[in-house]
């Protein structure tokens, strides 16, 4: 099976400008995450793709691949099926940029569903999540049915225990995998209702019928999106490198 990683990379941010560049432990992040990917066994191929000919010079220049694309994608899916084109491997897998800490296993996991005969269109993972955690908007929350495809994601704490009995959560994990076909598909589609009241982009593929696989995992991802993330996964890169 053909797996590429494809890891979308925007410079400009509100919150952290020059996001993908941020030095941690030594290193520009997006190379910690380029080089996470390339750790997994079922991954042929890892691309970054970006709107800075900055970013593609630093990747080239620790010897990745980079493909600029237009900067005016409204999301990271978009970019990649930019920089896929024509390509047709059997899977593309989304890495998101801002997740130096990805595990390669994780990526693995999430090749490894479409290489079986109930294989999906689109899958992405998820990891439990307590009750306190759930109340973090930040944190996206996912519900499936009981073939493990999605029914909802959501920034509210979702399933809502109305006869305050216990329930169980799950944090969305940005890592997405879909067949060629399926991205393609995807980014034809008019963003959705809910995507737009929710910005979760995922939820164009289900408002349009397109169905998510979801996988429990027992990795983690901890993203960084403001100066206080950089310095704590700068300690957690450290600590993990010292370790």
């Amino acid at each position: 099976m053909r797996a590429w990683c494809y890891i979308p990379a925007r410079f400009d941010s509100t919150r952290l400008p020059g996001k993908p560049l941020i030095q941690l432990a030594g290193k520009p992040m997006i190379q910690w995450v380029v080089e996470g990917a390339r750790k997994a066994p079922s991954v042929e191929r890892v691309v970054v793709a970006t709107d800075d000919q900055r970013i593609v010079d630093v990747v080239q220049g620790f010897g990745g691949e980079a493909v600029l694309t237009s900067p005016n994608h409204p999301s990271g899916t978009d970019r990649i099926a930019e920089a896929l084109g024509e390509g047709n491997p059997d899977v593309v897998i989304n890495v998101q940029g801002d997740e130096p800490m990805t595990e390669p296993d994780a990526i693995d996991q999430i090749a490894a569903l479409f290489n079986g005969p109930d294989s999906p269109q689109m899958a992405t993972l998820s990891h439990p999540l307590s009750p306190a955690e759930a109340l973090d908007p930040a944190k996206v929350k996912v519900v499936f049915d009981n073939r493990s495809n999605a029914l909802y994601f959501s920034r509210a704490p979702i399933p809502y225990p109305r006869e305050g009995t216990e329930t169980a959560y799950h944090h969305h994990i940005g890592i997405y995998a879909y067949t060629p076909k399926t991205l393609r598909e995807f980014v034809r589609l008019p963003q959705g209702k809910l995507e737009n009241l929710e910005k979760l982009e995922q939820l164009r593929a289900l408002e349009n019928g397109i169905p998510i696989r979801v996988l429990v995992t027992p990795y983690r991802s901890f993203g960084v999106d403001t100066p206080q993330d950089a310095q704590k996964m700068d300690r957690l890169l450290r600590e993990r490198n010292a370790g």
